[in-house]
């Protein structure tokens, strides 16, 4: 889907707590990601808000959104009281309001998929988030390659890892990882090194770092590249956050080289995750060779 334009930035705040707003009162028979494309269907956080405090008065436009076509029904409203959940949203979107305004003094750049800014190739796969926090150069199309493996890796994982990098970086290409220990760290700094762009999705709040070790790599990637999150400011890591963390890295990616992996590795979680959203994957021969999903 193309960006969203609407006039003037404070159209732009107003989606974006109404977007927020959705996502707070996020019922069971959401996801996130399910909120997001239905108002991207919809072209608006607002009426979709409104269509769910008062779906009567307040209907989606006629033929964009159809529930129960494609991925189902996202939320049953005969099964939840307008009344109370207009209640609730009412609150949700007046504390958004405040928080955007609160995350903007702080100096945090909250960029949703209304933003012009956000990266076109995330908002094209069905696990879209609602929105990213940035600190560094966002670029909404940035042709990169993800290249991400085992934490705890080998040296010639260690050494594949930075010869990929490098030949990324000769070509223009950006490198994108997951800041994690190993691999990716060693992805990152080649990039660094040698004066290329790459781009760093956290498994936490923009204002958190993991692991702890990292930090210097962190500020360095902010200042001479990105740092992507699709998490609260805050959020300490969870062990649901990272495999949210790799679907971002996939997504964003041309593709993904695999440079080092176990047979029970996360990274068989991205793999799986890659395949789903179409985009391509690289293994590096011992990936193929020690591992059976590697190879199905």
């Amino acid at each position: 889907m193309t960006g969203l334009r609407f006039n003037g930035e404070e159209r732009l705040e107003s989606e974006n707590a109404a977007l927020l707003a959705l996502v707070e009162c996020c019922e069971r028979s959401d996801t996130w990601s399910s909120l997001t494309n239905e108002c991207l269907v919809e072209g608006s956080a607002i009426r979709v808000l409104k269509h769910r405090m008062d779906p009567s008065h307040n209907p989606l436009r006629e033929g964009e959104y159809m529930p129960g076509i494609g991925q189902g029904v996202l939320f049953d409203m005969p099964d939840i009281s307008s009344v109370e959940y207009a209640a609730k949203a009412r609150v949700a979107w007046n504390q958004a309001k405040r928080q955007i305004a609160q995350w903007r003094e702080q100096g945090l750049d909250l960029v949703s998929v209304f933003d012009n800014r956000f990266p076109f190739r995330l908002r094209s796969v069905v696990d879209v988030p609602p929105f990213l926090f940035a600190k560094g150069t966002l670029l909404a199309d940035d042709p990169g390659v993800g290249v991400v493996g085992s934490r705890k890796c080998s040296p010639d994982g260690a050494r594949f890892a930075c010869d990929t990098a490098r030949m990324l970086c000769e070509r223009g290409l950006t490198v994108v990882a997951g800041l994690a220990e190993g691999i990716d760290s060693y992805a990152h700094r080649t990039a660094l090194e040698l004066g290329g762009r790459t781009v760093a999705f956290i498994g936490t709040g923009i204002n958190r770092c993991y692991p702890p070790f990292n930090r210097e790599l962190q500020r360095s990637i902010e200042q001479r590249g990105l740092i992507l999150s699709q998490f609260w400011p805050d959020s300490p890591p969870t062990k649901q956050a990272f495999p949210m963390r790799n679907a971002l890295i996939s997504s964003y990616s041309l593709a993904t080289v695999i440079v080092e992996a176990s047979e029970h590795s996360g990274t068989r979680i991205l793999a799986s995750q890659a395949q789903r959203q179409g985009r391509p994957l690289i293994f590096r021969d011992t990936v193929l060779e020690n591992t059976a999903w590697a190879r199905e």
